[in-house]
């Protein structure tokens, strides 16, 4: 979903105007960076802020969610600096977010957990870097744009993290063939 919105003469105020429909899409990238509800939505708010006090500097006719996110991470970058002690904490169980009816949807959200434990078990670069590119659809140039740091670096971020989500691949098949072998 890219949104790309257009100043027109009943909306002078493109940034107010497209913030309301990123705030799900902003909201699950402050999960991503804080693991913590309370700390994201200071950080939803903060940077909704900050985007309504910037929003000359926005320019028309260029995507909203790209600098919206641009605005979130530099925000969290600096809240990092600020307090050291806030990475690690507040993870958000998987288990409370899954639907589980069924034995397919339960066997399913058993590896959605599995999934979701081992992204939020990344380094915080990477974890970011996996949400801009595999859940919101940004080029590796956008991410990058977005995070502040060079395409390369993207690249080397997503192939360590698709290596870790592999071991976990791997790992999954062969519990899977034991099972099978000792009759479970």
């Amino acid at each position: 979903m890219k949104i790309q919105h257009e100043m027109t003469d009943s909306d002078p105020n493109p940034v107010k105007a497209g913030l309301p429909e990123l705030l799900s899409r902003l909201w699950r990238f402050a999960m991503v960076l804080s693991h913590n509800e309370e700390a994201a939505g200071d950080l939803v708010q903060a940077t909704c802020l900050r985007a309504l006090q910037k929003c000359d500097q926005f320019q028309t006719g260029t995507h909203l969610d790209r600098w919206t996110f641009s605005i979130m991470a530099s925000l969290w970058k600096n809240e990092l600096r600020a307090e050291r002690i806030r990475r690690g904490g507040g993870f958000v169980d998987a288990e409370e977010v899954l639907v589980t009816d069924g034995a397919e949807k339960i066997e399913t959200n058993i590896l959605l957990a599995e999934v979701l434990a081992e992204v939020q078990a990344l380094p915080e670069a990477q974890r970011s870097t996996v949400l801009l590119v595999y859940v919101e659809g940004l080029t590796y140039a956008e991410a990058a744009e977005t995070l502040e740091v060079p395409i390369g670096t993207v690249m080397s971020r997503l192939a360590a993290a698709r290596l870790k989500l592999a071991a976990l691949k791997r790992t999954e098949d062969d519990g899977s063939k034991r099972r099978t072998k000792t009759g479970q």
